[in-house]
């Protein structure tokens, strides 16, 4: 699934690998052996993921340990929210370049509506999983 939507293959088992984990996390050592790579494959994809905002790192002593928490979903849909917002910004510039009375301002002009309004929409939904989480975490364990 994670290939279908754009993920590199590496970059998937990486992720598959960390999110599957007991703890959510692994160090590199533990990724290079449990997939049979190389130390450099697990630094390209753990990079990648890391840009996204889909694992992040902490240091222990002499090594990297790489982990996936509750809110990393929140984090990567947010980030997509503000790139929404970059393309709208650009295409609504863009339309002011060009100017809408023309096919490509017009053009630009519906597509930067497109991102905001798209953009909003995304902001309102990660708001409200926070929202939702925050409070699925304040609820008390079933008794007993």
């Amino acid at each position: 699934m994670m290939i279908e939507t754009g993920m590199a293959p590496m970059t998937a088992r990486v992720f598959a690998a960390l999110f599957v984990s007991e703890s959510g996390s692994l160090t590199a050592a533990e990724l290079v052996r449990h997939l049979r790579v190389s130390p450099a494959t697990i630094s390209n994809a753990t990079r990648w993921l890391e840009q996204r905002e889909l694992v992040a790192r902490e240091r222990e002593a002499r090594r990297v340990r790489y982990f996936v928490d509750a809110d990393v979903w929140y984090r990567t849909w947010a980030a997509s929210a503000r790139s929404m917002a970059l393309w709208a910004a650009t295409t609504r510039h863009g339309a002011g370049i060009f100017g809408t009375d023309t096919p490509t301002g017009d053009r630009l002009h519906t597509t930067s509506q497109f991102f905001e309004l798209l953009g909003h929409d995304m902001s309102q939904a990660a708001e409200h999983w926070r929202q939702a989480l925050s409070t699925q975490r304040r609820r008390p364990g079933p008794a007993g």
